[in-house]
């Protein structure tokens, strides 16, 4: 038998701001001793927890593990920025729109993604916070952001898709700011605070289930053995035999040996502000809540957020392509300089208020936009590489790869697993250049939708 040895753990630079704001939660073991279990559930993220929860649906008597290297809610579930989406957002492509057919396919997966989410909500009793409907806006800021949304908008009329056109002054009248010129608002989307609504899944989960899962925090996966009828996975501190193997670990599917040379490490970067006091609230008027995408893709997600930890305002821009998997606090600090030009632009009046939050997180990316997904060793399962669009794909990804496994021939199956691989990159150096001055320049583009 031959042990195989993952290369590299996570790293997440900055602090994981939506977690930190909801103040301490509740606390996992680490993995310790022998262990045996039917499945094992590597990464306790978006695509991990939703494994397991389907495994509680259709195999709840079995013995559920699920390993976390860090903090539950503290590495990318902890980190972005809490959209899930509904409509075409395919955020490697230069705009949001494909043909009908495959737009509409994933219209109905995205929606069963959020139906996923709402239906834990409710089961385990999540504050309205956690998964909130609320839609989403496109918004724009001159006449070339305008384009896309109406090149966009009449998409979504031969979708039969709903959606609104905002002026500027229905504009300012939700954000506060004068800085748009106009919007695309679209209902559909829902809105997460992303680390309480993980925290209070693994948290159901775990204590709220007449079979609970078992979760292991602080407890990476060092190596792994094939077996005759298992696997051996070692922690630190453990051994862990499993009958079968979820790896819902997105890019560090590379770290296990798997996709090498197919996945592509993106970090965008954001920041957060402090909580905003009531003067500041007035000063700014408009909602108390809601959430911009850009209208070109590589301009800036901004968010305003109310709710445990105050009423805070987030800022999300610039993209690296790092194939080592982590970056340094100084170039956080540079695009956190970045992201105070943006939030001033947006909020002039709110001079005073400082960013409590820096941080920057992992996306992973294929050439050709399709998952690392399928049944990569026998009954080890690969749930990984959601383009970018982690809380809808990484849910999608968690239960297709249960129902892969338990043979059951879903909608969500059959797409996934109807895509060609991920295609090979180019070799390095070539592909960390090329693909950083590809960013570069889209970035350039989307100018002062920054």
């Amino acid at each position: 038998m031959t042990v195989r040895t993952v290369s590299q753990l996570p790293r997440d630079p900055g602090p994981a701001a939506w977690n930190d704001i909801l103040g301490p939660g509740a606390r996992y073991p680490e993995a310790e001793g022998d262990i045996t279990a039917d499945w094992l559930v590597i990464g306790g993220g978006f695509a991990g927890l939703s494994a397991a929860k389907r495994l509680s649906e259709l195999r709840g008597g079995d013995d559920i593990i699920i390993l976390e290297a860090t903090r539950i809610g503290a590495g990318p579930a902890g980190r972005n920025s809490g959209f899930m989406i509904d409509l075409p957002h395919e955020l490697g492509a230069d705009s949001y729109a494909a043909s009908e057919e495959i737009d509409r396919k994933q219209i109905a997966l995205n929606r069963h993604a959020q139906a996923f989410a709402k239906a834990n909500a409710a089961e385990f009793d999540m504050p309205a916070e956690a998964v909130a409907e609320v839609g989403r806006v496109n918004g724009a800021v001159n006449a070339h952001g305008k384009a896309h949304n109406d090149a966009y908008a009449a998409h979504l009329a031969n979708l039969g898709e709903a959606f609104t056109q905002m002026d500027a002054a229905a504009m300012q009248e939700m954000t506060g700011s004068e800085f748009y010129s106009s919007g695309l608002f679209m209902p559909g989307a829902v809105m997460l605070q992303p680390a309480l609504y993980i925290r209070a899944l693994a948290e159901g989960l775990t204590q709220k289930q007449s079979h609970p899962v078992s979760l292991y925090e602080q407890s990476p996966a060092l190596s792994f053995t094939q077996q005759a009828d298992s696997w051996l996975i070692e922690t630190p501190k453990a051994k862990i035999k499993a009958k079968y193997v979820i790896m819902a670990v997105n890019g560090h599917a590379e770290s296990f040996g798997f996709y090498k040379n197919r996945l592509m490490h993106v970090f965008t970067y954001a920041s957060m502000t402090e909580a905003l006091t009531d003067d500041q609230q007035q000063r700014l008027g408009g909602q108390k809540s809601w959430g911009i995408t850009p209208s070109d893709p590589m301009g800036s997600t901004i968010r305003r957020h109310d709710g445990i930890g105050g009423n805070r305002i987030i800022v999300r821009n610039r993209w690296t392509f790092d194939p080592e998997m982590t970056v340094s606090d100084k170039r956080i600090a540079a695009f956190g300089r970045d992201q105070d030009a943006s939030f001033q632009a947006r909020f002039p009046m709110l001079h005073d208020v400082k960013m409590a939050y820096r941080w920057s997180g992992r996306l992973c990316l294929s050439r050709n936009s399709v998952p690392a997904f399928g049944e990569v060793e026998q009954n080890w399962f690969s749930a990984c590489c959601q383009n970018g669009l982690g809380t809808a794909k990484g849910t999608l990804a968690g239960i297709g790869a249960v129902d892969l496994a338990t043979k059951a021939n879903s909608p969500i199956v059959q797409d996934l697993l109807s895509y060609d691989a991920p295609q090979k990159l180019p070799p390095r150096p070539l592909s960390t250049i090329g693909a950083n001055i590809v960013l570069k320049w889209r970035e350039f583009k989307a100018g002062a939708e920054l």
